[in-house]
């Protein structure tokens, strides 16, 4: 048996881009047939719903509670509901999983960590990073930056990026061995029960009992399905040229020199 799993997505109380709660969308995974999901919401230096301006304690409290909110339908509903965020740096963002609530309230200093501080802090930890989307090319993103070594994995798919940006993440995915996942990105829990095709996630072999379990997956190396089509990975001739760098041990830009879409 297959257990099927969202990965990333992001409800209204702690994304400002967010348009459905928790609740909603736990419920709209149940009547899909998911195991269970992750919520990673916006963290502060990202497109968050929280104020920056209230205490620390405060704002972890406001962050949580789409989590939470979700977490107690599914306990209602029977729906599997893990935390996890996603931190955004220079436009290259990152899904965090396998810490808490406790671990954010007693971390102020997480907030201005660099892209090592926070992979070497997280792993400390006991959790693990992946890249989100990192192919993507959106107006508010200044340049592509692919942090292969502030990461333990990539999502390869991610059902908010164009498939060409999806194509161009497998072939770097395959290229350097990475981990490689998939995730909806999704914010509006009607939007995936009117298309469903636009809901993807991952496979597992084995249910998730907790949150450590999907970082001891990603650790570890074990098999991740990926619930996404084949043609997602296409790569047409039309393809655009992607203009992407490297993060050197100060996190500047390197040019990588690759055409990921046309090699």
């Amino acid at each position: 048996m297959a257990y099927l799993y969202e990965t990333h997505m992001h409800t209204c109380q702690g994304s400002a881009c967010g348009a459905s709660t928790g609740a909603a969308h736990a419920r709209a995974y149940k009547e899909l047939g998911y195991t269970g999901i992750i919520v990673t919401d916006h963290f502060f230096r990202g497109n968050t719903a929280v104020p920056r301006d209230l205490p620390w304690e405060q704002r972890i409290n406001l962050f949580c509670q789409g989590y939470e909110d979700a977490w107690q339908e599914g306990q209602r509903i029977g729906l599997d509901v893990f935390f996890g965020w996603e931190q955004n740096f220079n436009g290259d963002e990152y899904l965090i999983y396998g810490l808490d609530k406790a671990w954010l309230l007693a971390h102020p200093e997480m907030e201005h960590w660099t892209r090592q501080q926070q992979f070497d802090e997280v792993h400390k930890y006991g959790g693990c990073v992946i890249q989100a989307h990192p192919f993507r090319d959106r107006g508010y993103i200044a340049a592509i930056r692919l942090g292969k070594q502030f990461c333990d994995g990539i999502e390869v798919s991610n059902a908010g990026n164009a498939a060409y940006n999806d194509a161009a993440a497998l072939r770097y995915g395959k290229e350097f061995g990475f981990v490689m996942t998939s995730g909806s990105d999704n914010h509006n829990a009607d939007n995936a029960l009117k298309y469903p095709q636009g809901v993807t996630g991952v496979s597992l072999e084995k249910k998730l009992t907790s949150i450590h379990d999907w970082v001891d997956i990603i650790r570890t190396r074990q098999p991740i399905g990926l619930c996404v089509p084949d043609s997602r990975f296409d790569i047409r001739e039309d393809a655009p040229h992607l203009d992407t760098y490297w993060m050197d041990e100060n996190e500047e830009l390197v040019p990588t020199g690759r055409d990921w879409l046309h090699e």
